[in-house]
């Protein structure tokens, strides 16, 4: 077994998989910590480099496309610091550092690992139950449904609504921006009455905006990685079969007989909003277009 140890964390490979444990002092990100161990399958890794330096080096692992849920979910904007796929390496272990990634290379060609996209995600994310507190409200997930509490501090309109629930089966994706410090970041449920939606996340019901801690906020990311992990993999969505090659077009369909009837009820509701005094005009012009150009 190859293993190095750092402050940051451990990273253990025994042929098949590489281990990687996060560390335990408190300088290691929240998220790292909270997220926990990670067994990353041989199969799943692209590619590994040890980049040495003067005082810390770092070694940085490449995952397949389509691998990792985690990696699905955060689109790649997750802080350096908090990616567990990057270890900080001290001066006096480079060695050891450079010996687990030749290992690590030397396993992936004697097993012929390709590098292409898979058609399967090979790492199951966060396990469930799991329940984040954010600036703008509580989101759990049971595996099954998403639920959310707002706070005191939510949009008035959020606040009315209560609390919200949301089968996995009527989701179409999650999408999930970090809350920077700078910028307000944002995890919105998208569902299938909701996918033509323009509403500011604040005002959206199916949204988080992030606005508080970044530290904090950023935990919000174990939920949108275990919804991802539970919907349907990226290459069915994208029609893309194994290997990268793109199936024939299927012939177009009719809208669904419900169509109509979810465009009227999606028009009403923004109504609503806007007569309550929700929306502004400039809002309610801008969403009500860009729910009839979807439709």
């Amino acid at each position: 077994m190859a293993e190095i140890i750092q402050r940051d964390g451990t990273w253990a490979f025994d042929g098949t998989t590489v281990r990687i444990t996060p560390g335990l002092h408190r300088s290691v990100p929240l998220f790292r910590r909270t997220y926990g161990e990670i067994a990353v399958p041989l199969e799943a890794v692209a590619g590994i480099a040890f980049e040495p330096d003067r005082r810390r080096g770092r070694l940085r692992m490449r995952l397949r496309e389509g691998a990792d849920p985690l990696l699905q979910a955060t689109g790649g904007r997750l802080p350096e610091a908090s990616d567990p796929y990057r270890l900080a390496v001290d001066s006096d272990r480079a060695g050891v550092a450079a010996y687990l990634a030749e290992e690590i290379r030397s396993a992936l060609l004697l097993d012929r690992v390709p590098r292409e996209p898979v058609a399967a995600y090979l790492l199951p994310g966060p396990s469930v139950p799991v329940s984040v507190r954010s600036s703008d409200g509580t989101v759990s997930f049971d595996g099954g449904r998403v639920r959310i509490d707002w706070s005191d501090t939510s949009e008035r309109v959020k606040r009315a609504a209560g609390p919200r629930v949301i089968d996995v089966d009527d989701l179409v994706r999650v999408e999930w921006v970090p809350n920077s410090g700078s910028e307000d970041g944002c995890l919105r449920f998208v569902t299938r009455e909701t996918v033509f939606s323009a509403l500011p996340p604040e005002k959206d019901p199916y949204a988080l905006d992030l606005w508080g801690s970044a530290r904090r906020d950023l935990l919000t990311a174990l939920v949108a990685t275990a919804v991802t992990a539970r919907l349907p993999h990226p290459s069915a969505r994208q029609g893309t079969a194994p290997g990268g090659r793109t199936p024939p077009a299927a012939p177009a369909v009719p809208a669904p007989p419900g169509h109509h009837d979810v465009l009227l009820r999606r028009l009403r509701e923004l109504g609503d909003l806007h007569r309550e005094g929700v929306l502004t005009d400039e809002e309610f012009a801008r969403t009500k277009a860009a729910v009839l150009r979807g439709f």
